[in-house]
């Protein structure tokens, strides 16, 4: 039997948000103040940065029904960071954070690096011998996280570029003059949200043409791709990762590599510009290049119920499998076997292979709310798990070439069976003054 451990906890945030990493919060935090072991229930102030400068404050202060608009509230209501742990002298200072306020757990709610920085705190704890268990909950728009089936935050992020391109269709088709959009959607090597533009067809308002940067990018292919399909239509709509490359690797958009985040990545931006350029040059048509940029990962108000759910179910998951004794790990997705599809062979591209089920009814329980531990009825259906730290940290997991069309145009029916039991569920938030009313926490620092 494991040891029951007392002490406090310490929660942060880390990379960019999402529209649900609240909900997570809002797991850990709930469940904390719930539990009898966890003495103190902390948070930090933008991430690591605010371990190192002892920032941190006394969520056990805040009023329960202030914390319960987390579920709702986009961006990380803590403050996040993208800043990589640099030597051993960022851990020293760590561990005396840690030992000044008896901190018996700690949860980092983040994306790839995140769990990174999880897998070196967790490893010198083990080392200098201090007694902390570590859990990593999984966050990212981009579903890159290596490790779990999807990540929370994607499905909102897919639904609301679905949406969107959907909106942008019917935009685009107005007049009786011809138009090219092309739509640039985040995705520096994983195109999963870029693959979600093709939700859109379950509206009748698909996007033409899709581009990940799992295939290199052929310019010269695009421009007859796209000229094609306006001469045919009057009109064409592109979708777009921010990410593709040419076959040697070069960025295609405007990216300066002097332009990097604090994890050292490019700081992409530009390419529906760039493009649009590039097509009005060739076409001499009217072009529209949109770039949906912060707005894809903080449209709360198209935030799906099924990831509002798991989101907070992986933010309690962390929490219960620390208590019980587990360190180490990251908290993942297991989709059951031939629940909500994407696991037969790949198929043509929707537009050529026909209907798509819509019976994939994701997340009926609500999680925050019945404390279930499995999300989803009828053909979907995820459960919980752990997975090592270390299989986690700094790899990216990008979408199966199978689930692209052989010209690298589209995605197959597997994308889409994959992808739309995420998407669904309509939350419904709390509204003052017709507006949304997002979480206020007073942020009581501890002394």
């Amino acid at each position: 039997m494991t040891q029951k451990l007392a002490g406090g906890c310490l929660f942060a945030q880390s990379g960019g948000p999402t529209s649900v990493i609240n909900a997570s919060a809002y797991g850990v935090i709930k469940t904390s103040l719930e539990t009898p072991e966890i003495t103190h229930v902390y948070g930090a102030s933008h991430g690591i940065m605010g371990i190192l400068g002892d920032t941190l404050y006394d969520l056990g202060k805040e009023d329960p029904q202030e914390l319960s608009l987390l579920l709702n509230t986009p961006s990380s209501a803590l403050g996040s960071c993208r800043y990589k742990i640099k030597d051993r002298s960022d851990l020293d200072r760590l561990y005396e954070v840690f030992q000044k306020h008896n901190i018996r757990y700690f949860f980092y709610n983040g994306g790839n690096d995140s769990m990174d920085t999880c897998l070196k705190v967790d490893d010198y704890l083990h080392e200098v011998g201090y007694e902390c268990r570590v859990i990593g909950v999984p966050k990212t728009i981009d579903n890159d996280l290596d490790g779990t089936d999807h990540c929370p935050g994607y499905g909102s992020a897919a639904k609301y570029i679905a949406t969107t391109v959907a909106e942008v269709y019917h935009d685009s088709i107005v007049y009786d003059t011809g138009t090219i959009t092309i739509i640039e959607i985040m995705g520096r090597n994983a195109g999963w949200l870029t693959g979600a533009s093709a939700l859109a067809e379950l509206s009748g308002a698909p996007p033409d043409l899709i581009y990940l940067p799992e295939i290199p990018f052929d310019m010269g292919y695009f421009l007859y791709k796209t000229e094609s399909m306006y001469k045919a239509k009057n009109n064409c709509l592109v979708a777009v990762s921010e990410g593709i490359r040419y076959p040697g690797g070069s960025l295609v958009s405007d990216a300066k590599p002097s332009a990097t985040d604090g994890f050292g990545h490019a700081q992409l931006g530009g390419l529906a510009a760039t493009l649009s350029d590039i097509v009005k040059q060739r076409t001499g048509a009217k072009v529209r290049g949109i770039e949906l940029s912060l707005l894809q990962r903080c449209g709360a108000h198209l935030a799906s119920q099924t990831d509002i759910d798991e989101a907070f179910l992986a933010g309690k998951s962390a929490v219960e499998c620390a208590v019980a004794g587990e360190t180490g790990k990251m908290v993942a997705f297991e989709r059951e076997q031939g629940s909500g599809g994407g696991n037969n062979g790949g198929s043509g591209n929707i537009g050529e292979s026909g209907s798509v089920n819509t019976g994939n009814t994701a997340a009926i329980d609500a999680a925050a709310n019945t404390g279930a531990t499995a999300i989803g009825t009828g053909q979907y259906k995820c459960n919980v798990v752990l997975r090592p730290l270390a299989i986690c940290a700094n790899s990216e997991k990008t979408v199966p070439r199978e689930w692209i069309n052989e010209t690298g145009t589209y995605v197959t029916q597997d994308f889409i069976d994959y992808a739309l039991p995420l998407i669904q569920g309509e939350n419904t938030r709390a509204l003052e003054n017709g507006l949304p009313r997002f979480a206020q926490l007073k942020k009581e620092l501890v002394t």
